[in-house]
């Protein structure tokens, strides 16, 4: 199967819906959004790593910053914050430079390296599309770390692109129906920039009526 690029969801989502899906539904879906302090850290540090005009050549190492992405078969675009095209004995062909490349994608994040896997699994959508693009297979990429200033490499494996391919699809299924899912409160809800809109300890509470209802019933005769 093939998507249309009318119908194309972002790459970046695919962190949102790991997080929470009704934090992406909100963003990609309803197209809300706040901003607090960690989105704007991670903002700035990708308005960096994407300064588009910033290509760099360094004897067998091609960088290149905000390098537009995409895939049909997963229906998604974006944009890889670096690609490292480094130059080998068997890789792919690159238009105006001699000789055989290797690509090496690196995503960049404000923090420090997560438990879950929401960085990882960007990343490995980002070099599915690189795969596609390029026709040849990205073994493996990095993640740049912004509070611990290093990278930490990233092995693209079969069960990871798996993964990413079933939640795109998912993804999609919640897109075409324009679904956004009930809270599910964590303590993860804490540090979410939509906490203010999601609401969700209100929403853990139950609703206005079930609450009027409960007093009514709680009133002395």
């Amino acid at each position: 199967m093939e998507y249309a690029e009318d119908d194309y969801l972002m790459i970046s989502g695919i962190q949102h819906f790991k997080f929470c899906r009704r934090q992406w539904a909100l963003i990609h879906v309803e197209q809300q959004w706040a901003e607090n302090e960690h989105t704007v850290i991670g903002e700035l540090m990708h308005k960096k790593a994407h300064d588009p005009y910033l290509t760099e050549k360094r004897k067998d190492l091609l960088v290149v910053r905000a390098l537009p992405v995409s895939s049909r078969t997963m229906g998604v675009s974006g944009e890889c914050d670096i690609v490292e095209f480094r130059k080998c004995e068997d890789g792919v062909k690159l238009h105006g430079h001699r000789g055989f490349y290797s690509i090496y994608p690196v995503e960049y994040k404000k923090g420090k390296p997560k438990y879950s896997e929401e960085d990882i699994l960007q990343l490995t959508a980002q070099a599915m599309c690189l795969e596609e693009m390029f026709s040849t297979t990205v073994t493996e990429g990095a993640i740049f770390y912004g509070e611990t200033r290093r990278r930490e490499v990233v092995v693209i494996t079969e069960e990871l692109k798996n993964e990413v391919c079933q939640i795109f699809e998912e993804m999609h299924q919640y897109y075409d129906r324009r679904y956004t899912p009930k809270v599910k409160y964590s303590k993860a809800c804490a540090s979410c920039s939509l906490k203010e809109i999601c609401l969700p300890k209100l929403e853990k509470a139950g609703s206005v009526k079930e609450y009027l209802k409960r007093a009514l019933e709680e009133e002395p005769g």
